[in-house]
C-alpha cells in the first residue's frame, strides 16, 4: 500500500472509531487517547491527521451526517419533479437520522455542557446544511417553479418538520410508527410544503 493510501486508510479508521465512541460516550466522554487506542494507532498519529479533538469532531459531522448525502443528491434531484425530489430528500434525511440516532441522543443530552468552540462548529455545520438545501430551492425559483421566499428559512422549515417527526419517535417514547406510517407522513408533510412554496 502506498503512503497516500495508507494515510487515507488510517484517517478513515480514526473517523469510524471516533463516530462509534462519540455515539457511545458523547463528545465529552470519548477521549482522543481512547479513540487512538481503539483505532489501533498512537495518539500522536491521530493528531497528525486531526490537529485537535474539536477538529476531529467537526470532520465526523462532515463525513457521517446528512450533509454529504444531500450534496450527493443535488445533481440528480434537480432533474426530477419538485414533489418527487422532496420525497427523496425527506427519506434520505430520516434514514440518516435513524443511522445516527445514538450520536444525536447523546449530543442532545450533553450539548449544554459543550465548550463554546463545539457550539460554533455545530452551528456552522447546521448553517451549511441549510444553505445546501436552500441552493436547491434557489435553482427551482430560477426555473420559475417556486414562488419567492427566503430559501434558507424554507430549508429550516422543511428539515425541521422531519426532525420533529424523528424526535417524536425516538425521544418522546411515543408509539413507534410502521414503515407505511412513515411513508404517509413523508407524503403529507411534503404535500403541505409543496402547496406553500409552488408558484
Amino acid at each position: 500500500m502506498d503512503t497516500f493510501k495508507e494515510s487515507q486508510s488510517t484517517r478513515s479508521k480514526i473517523l469510524e472509531t471516533a463516530l462509534r465512541l462519540f455515539s457511545q460516550r458523547g463528545y465529552l466522554g470519548a477521549t482522543t487517547k481512547e479513540i487512538a487506542k481503539e483505532a489501533g494507532i498512537a495518539e500522536v498519529t491521530l493528531f497528525r491527521h486531526f490537529s485537535s479533538k474539536e477538529r476531529l469532531f467537526e470532520e465526523v459531522l462532515n463525513t457521517y451526517s446528512f450533509l454529504p448525502a444531500l450534496k450527493g443528491l443535488l445533481p440528480e434531484i434537480v432533474k426530477i419533479p419538485y414533489e418527487d425530489a422532496l420525497i427523496v430528500i425527506a427519506k434520505k434525511f430520516l434514514e440518516t437520522l435513524n443511522l445516527r440516532k445514538e450520536m444525536i441522543r447523546i449530543m442532545h443530552s450533553e450539548i449544554h455542557r459543550y465548550p463554546e468552540k463545539i457550539h460554533r462548529i455545530y452551528h456552522s455545520f447546521m448553517d451549511e446544511l441549510f444553505k445546501t438545501l436552500a441552493s436547491y430551492f434557489n435553482v427551482m425559483q430560477k426555473k420559475g417553479i417556486l414562488r419567492e421566499f427566503d430559501t434558507e428559512f424554507g430549508a429550516r422549515a422543511f428539515l425541521g418538520m422531519f426532525f420533529s417527526y424523528f424526535n417524536a419517535q425516538e425521544f418522546k417514547m411515543r408509539k413507534k410508527y410502521r414503515n407505511d406510517d412513515t411513508d404517509r407522513t413523508i407524503k403529507e408533510y411534503v404535500n403541505i410544503f409543496v402547496r406553500g412554496t409552488l408558484k
